[in-house]
């Protein structure tokens, strides 16, 4: 529903709360950067993932494509979140093993049982980077969202589009999708554009699904073995799962929508295949589920995936920064010695 009004004229009703929350974003923006309110800066490059628009963007399998290519690279990555829908007694939450979603939000946990990769989260995104630096050895921190979290300073930007609903009405919230107006775009390294038509200047990139994984025993199967089939998305945009699924080849029984960040029971679930079909869901709801998951219980993995010479695009800025705040580190490390010579 709230796609629908998104896509077209508001109601009249929303636009003075638009108008409002524009002008308070707005505002904020213009305090942090004319200096009135401290900025933090960090030792080590902070690459920011967000978006300009509420809603599911793909900019999750974004933070996992970087995080797993600069891994391989040989670079020690730590990630940060807010940990939407978490409720932690404290921050800021350095996630362990022990950690559920209820406490970090999907998303974060998500990120470190894929990459197992350090992540940390907290209402204020300077407050988790803090904590994975005390606890780790890092090259580099990204920063899943927080785009608009302006007390961290950052060094590269990365902007996600949907590359079919974009910037829907152009309308701030709650009249339309938009956190910052389209001109925030010309301020970014990079503008990754998820489905539909890239424009210039502007970096394509797609969903590819994995074969689905068992949440019970891990084990995988083809897609078009899962039959009969009930699907199941509480994401952003659901439909999109739904799509996949289909194109994969196979045709759900049944096809069940609920809210992004939705929390799931087991009798919730359980009721969504009363014959014991095969039940789909996707990646981010099945690290809410795995604690109390059916035999019958998949999850489908999706990954980003971008031509070669994108990601070189993409990945190189980001190595420059790293080797450059390791080259400040080294040379503030020999002045602080010769200082310590002079002084003894």
């Amino acid at each position: 529903m709230i796609v629908r009004i998104w896509s077209g004229a508001s109601p009249l009703l929303l636009l003075p709360l638009s108008w409002l929350y524009g002008l308070v974003t707005s505002v904020k923006r213009f305090i942090y950067r004319c200096g009135w309110r401290k900025v933090w800066g960090f030792p080590l490059p902070v690459v920011v993932v967000g978006n300009l628009t509420s809603g599911g963007n793909g900019k999750t399998p974004v933070v996992l494509w970087l995080v797993e290519q600069l891994q391989q690279r040989g670079w020690r990555v730590g990630v940060v979140s807010r940990g939407y829908c978490g409720r932690s007694e404290h921050y800021p939450l350095v996630i362990s093993a022990s950690t559920c979603s209820d406490q970090c939000g999907d998303e974060p946990l998500l990120i470190w049982q894929r990459t197992g990769a350090p992540v940390a989260v907290a209402p204020r995104r300077t407050e988790a980077v803090a904590a994975l630096l005390q606890a780790h050895s890092l090259d580099v921190v990204v920063t899943d969202d927080g785009l608009q979290h302006y007390a961290l300073a950052r060094d590269i930007e990365w902007v996600v589009i949907d590359g079919e609903h974009r910037f829907g009405n152009g309308w701030w919230l709650p009249a339309g999708p938009m956190r910052e107006r389209a001109s925030r775009l010309k301020t970014v390294q990079g503008i990754i554009v998820n489905g539909g038509n890239a424009l210039p200047g502007e970096v394509p990139m797609r969903l590819q699904a994995s074969a689905p994984v068992n949440l019970h025993n891990g084990k995988h199967c083809a897609l078009a073995n899962l039959t009969p089939l009930v699907a199941m998305a509480g994401i952003g945009y659901p439909s999109r799962f739904f799509a996949t699924v289909r194109n994969g080849g196979v045709i759900p029984v049944r096809e069940v929508a609920f809210a992004d960040h939705q929390v799931y029971r087991q009798q919730m679930l359980d009721a969504l295949t009363p014959h014991h079909e095969q039940l789909l869901m996707t990646e981010k709801d099945a690290v809410k589920c795995r604690v109390f998951a059916r035999d019958n219980w998949w999850y489908l993995p999706v990954d980003a995936l971008f031509s070669t010479n994108a990601a070189e695009t993409l990945l190189t800025p980001i190595e420059d920064a790293i080797r450059c705040k390791r080259h400040q580190e080294v040379q503030f490390d020999d002045v602080a010695n010769d200082q310590n010579k002079v002084n003894s």
